[in-house]
């Protein structure tokens, strides 16, 4: 039996293990998806256990995305990113991945959002927000990254390819909406109560592609008020499960089974 898992503090609320184990079942496969929830201080140790206990593979969570890239081979892209949210313990030594670039291109492309050329804007410039930002300008997009703190999106600009970083004060989203075909809230802002957004409605428009990474509440304020200007919406589970896709195929080698991956997350959402 292959046995993957997800290791993060705290672990109890995540989706993964009913998305995963629904994939397993589609494809008749003898594996399961556990979760782990070692001390803050204990990553190193708990990667080195699953590799001595024969795990195949395990996704990876708060707090542990940045020193996970220590522990592990990463790829290229991870590295760049600094962070890696995917382990893969088939090879000789453990390999580290970030497939949330993945997951928010392939959210885009499912709903038939062109990437290559357009111009994006991602609010945003923590650890989505610089996965999202290099998957972006990997795929040709022009990157725009606002952020509430002006510095900190300057410094993730200064790493991504073409990309140029900018405030959230008055009137910037709007100018640069303007004239945008994506905008990738990677942000926490709309999480939960779904009362706020980042964005002010009157800067959306109905050429927009929107995608909101939060997923709790699936409708959030931006999606709603992006929908009412005529923009194609995508919400936040979209990114989810398809980060999820891409870790799978990363373990297996396999096309994910998406439809019952897809079904099996939004059924507890």
């Amino acid at each position: 039996m292959d046995v993957f898992g997800l290791i993060g503090n705290p672990v109890g609320h995540s989706l993964s293990p009913p998305m995963h184990e629904a994939a397993y079942d589609a494809l008749e496969m003898d594996a399961r998806y556990v979760t782990f929830e070692p001390d803050p201080d204990a990553i190193e140790d708990a990667i080195d256990g699953a590799a001595a206990l024969g795990v195949t593979g395990l996704n990876v969570t708060i707090p542990f995305k940045q020193d996970a890239l220590e522990c592990v081979e990463a790829d290229p892209l991870a590295s760049r990113i600094g962070a890696v949210n995917t382990i893969d313990f088939t090879g000789e030594r453990p390999t580290g991945h970030n497939t949330d670039a993945g997951g928010a291109l392939r959210s885009l492309r499912d709903h038939d959002v062109a990437v290559d050329g357009e111009r994006a804007v991602v609010v945003g410039a923590g650890g989505a927000g610089r996965a999202i930002a290099f998957g972006l300008a990997d795929a040709d997009a022009t990157v725009e990254i606002a952020n509430r703190t002006e510095s900190t999106a300057h410094e993730l600009a200064d790493d991504v390819p073409g990309a140029t970083g900018h405030g959230l004060e008055s009137g910037t989203l709007a100018d640069l909406l303007a004239d945008a075909d994506i905008l990738v809230n990677a942000t926490s802002v709309g999480m939960d109560d779904g009362d706020e957004t980042p964005v002010p409605a009157a800067a959306l428009h109905g050429e927009l592609a929107v995608l909101d990474a939060v997923y709790s509440p699936l409708e959030t304020r931006l999606l709603r008020e992006a929908a009412d200007a005529g923009a194609t919406t995508i919400d936040g589970a979209w990114m989810l499960l398809y980060q999820g896709v891409e870790a799978f195929e990363h373990w297996t080698g396999r096309d994910a089974p998406v439809d019952a991956m897809n079904d099996a997350l939004r059924s507890r959402l």
